[in-house]
């Protein structure tokens, strides 16, 4: 370990790095650049493992983001290098970061939803170009504000893998404590990707009967690893039907809506009870969607959404993953591909065109 200045570094750290790049709607190309500089109350982490993340993934296809950015957010790794005034964390810490963290005093954090917190929206996490995450990356620079709430070190029996679930993890428990789930009611979980299943085994938590939706059979013999028993062929099986039969002909009290897009919303809304709770996951990106009025307002059933972390749940949920990984809950399990940093582009071609035999895509720059 070596000081260089203002700085405290690790060994010598390399000029340059490569990362796949987003230059416009579906251009991604890997290249390569300075390894980013770090400042007072910095700090530069060699990224060991990346998951892709299907928020990632709606930006490099809509255009919704100003090109160039380097994405990825679901980040592990060693520090490299510690600005001045760091304190609590050294160069050979294993960590994992959240890109966001809220200022904690203004009236969104005050009312707990720290997601439209401004200062949450702003991304304190950068591997080059206007900070997106960078956690496809080789090296990202971590700012001052996300050091002192969000960042978060690694036990030494973890692996890097499992702690890059923290980030996913905390969104999907945040989702599942916000429905206030009860152990006599039945909960419906439609799509069983990395993140349904994250949702459904969080949800099973509370003693609920937990049936999950999917199109793929195989993804039911993975959830099945995390003890969700009640699978739902929606490839031959009449979800709707099946979610009546499974709850005395009344439906879910509590339907979780994990797919992207908006078509299956209005199933969602069938399946539920009256009173019950619809909750929107993926619906990441703005547009429109028709819903019979009645519905919410006769039948009481409540729309609701979650998006992102919680601050106030950083430490129970980073607890959940550490813990979990020693108890079962090995997340590792849901991994389907492995890329080094140089197919960094192939593992967001696969990400973006889910099939039967892909569920969370993992990137590896440092392993």
């Amino acid at each position: 370990m070596t000081g260089t200045g203002p700085f405290t570094v690790a060994g010598s750290l390399p000029a340059r790095m490569k990362a796949p790049v987003y230059r416009g709607i579906n251009d991604v190309r890997l290249e390569e650049m300075p390894v980013p500089q770090i400042g007072a109350g910095e700090v530069l982490i060699r990224v060991h493992s990346c998951g892709v993340c299907g928020t990632d993934l709606k930006k490099i296809h809509t255009g919704s983001h100003s090109a160039p950015r380097i994405f990825g957010h679901e980040t592990a790794g060693v520090i490299a290098a510690v600005g001045r005034d760091v304190a609590g964390f050294r160069p050979g810490d294993r960590v994992v970061v959240f890109h966001h963290v809220p200022c904690g005093d203004c009236y969104y954090c005050r009312k707990k939803t720290f997601a439209q917190c401004d200062s949450y929206k702003r991304v304190g996490c950068t591997a080059g170009f206007e900070p997106s995450g960078g956690g496809f990356a080789e090296y990202v620079r971590v700012m001052d504000w996300i050091v002192k709430r969000g960042l978060v070190r690694i036990p030494d029996d973890v692996p890097f893998e499992q702690a890059a679930f923290v980030e996913p993890v905390n969104t999907c428990f945040k989702a599942v404590r916000n429905l206030k789930i009860e152990a006599d009611e039945t909960v419906l979980v439609i799509g069983q990707g990395p993140i349904g299943i994250l949702l459904a085994s969080l949800a099973s938590r509370s003693g609920a009967k937990v049936l999950t939706s999917d199109l793929y059979p195989e993804r039911h013999k993975i959830a099945a690893n995390y003890g969700l028993a009640h699978p739902i062929d929606a490839s031959r099986e009449d979800v709707i039907a099946v979610t009546r039969a499974e709850s005395e002909g009344r439906g879910a009290d509590v339907v979780i809506l994990a797919v992207g897009g908006n078509s299956l919303i209005r199933t969602a809304m069938d399946a539920a009870r009256p009173g019950g709770r619809i909750l929107l996951f993926a619906q990441t990106q703005h547009g429109e969607v028709t819903i019979d009025p009645a519905v919410v307002c006769m039948d009481e059933k409540s729309l609701m959404g979650s998006y992102s972390s919680s601050a106030d749940i950083q430490e129970e949920g980073a607890k959940l993953v550490f813990e979990g990984y020693r108890n079962g809950f090995d997340l590792t399990r849901l991994i389907s591909h492995r890329f080094p940093i140089d197919q960094a582009v192939e593992a967001i071609q696969i990400a973006s065109n889910p099939c039967a035999s892909s569920m969370k895509v993992m990137i590896h720059p440092g392993a």
